[in-house]
């Protein structure tokens, strides 16, 4: 694939067009999307003209937006559509009975990527979006993954140099191994204000047929007041229904393990 002067191939470039849009720039001039991309504008606006012609792009006035294109080849053979499809009847579940967010995340690329939210009308503040990426530590979505995740994954992580966010975000490698061992002998992870002061995260894993922790299934509830017993039990059945309608049989791969 060639490269620009920089150094830069074409598929990163074209990467770098896509991910100029975001939740708060869902549209964008050639000119604002030649900027948030790090492009020289006539390179900007020529990825620009070959996208728009490939319909990855559409155009709307004198702004551009992602296609309905790019949703439709990502979809065909994404394998999260069919996790999405087989937790959205117990997520609604999870949802009636807690009565606030409910949300669906996997592990990519070092953060927490959502796949699926359901939203409430309650007070909470919940700043997970669809399609939206949070930090590994300061979740309880990202701590259940990564204590059910595999020892090399944790290992690798907790070297890591990891910000903090509130007073009560875990930073530290030996407390954060503690919490993880924590989070696996208990099956859920309660995550009090480590993120958003005033929210607590509860997530509990979901697992694939071969036994593997593949995604985080949680609620977002008032760090005071919040029915935390009652998320728990039911993210707990929720799991196990939409762990075995993914062909887990209730077994895991690698349920004795060292301690971390």
């Amino acid at each position: 694939m060639a490269n620009s002067p920089s150094g830069d191939s074409m598929v990163h470039r074209l990467v770098r067009v896509i991910e100029a849009f975001d939740g708060e720039h869902r549209t964008l001039s050639a000119a604002e999307l030649a900027r948030r991309a790090g492009l020289p504008t006539s390179t900007a606006y020529r990825l620009v003209e070959e996208l728009l012609a490939e319909s990855l792009l559409d155009r709307d006035g004198r702004r551009l937006r992602l296609g309905t294109r790019l949703w439709e080849l990502v979809s065909r053979g994404s394998k999260v559509l069919g996790l999405r499809e087989a937790a959205l009847p117990f997520m609604e579940d999870v949802q009636s009975v807690v009565g606030h967010h409910t949300v669906l995340g996997i592990l990519d690329q070092n953060e927490v990527l959502y796949i699926e939210r359901i939203g409430s009308n309650s007070s909470t503040i919940n700043i997970t979006k669809v399609a939206g990426r949070l930090p590994v530590h300061a979740t309880s979505t990202g701590l259940v993954l990564m204590a059910f995740g595999p020892a090399d994954v944790q290992e690798t992580f907790l070297r890591r140099r990891l910000p903090r966010y509130t007073d009560t975000t875990t930073t530290d490698p030996d407390e954060l191994r503690r919490r993880l061992a924590e989070v696996r002998q208990m099956g859920f992870c309660v995550m009090t204000g480590a993120i958003v002061p005033e929210s607590t995260g509860v997530a509990v894993p979901v697992f694939n047929a071969e036994g593997t922790a593949i995604a985080g299934l949680s609620v977002v509830i008032p760090r005071a007041g919040g029915p935390l017993q009652t998320s728990i039990s039911a993210l707990q059945t929720a799991a196990r229904g939409i762990s075995r309608a993914l062909g887990w049989d209730g077994t895991l791969r690698d349920a004795i393990r060292r301690s971390l």
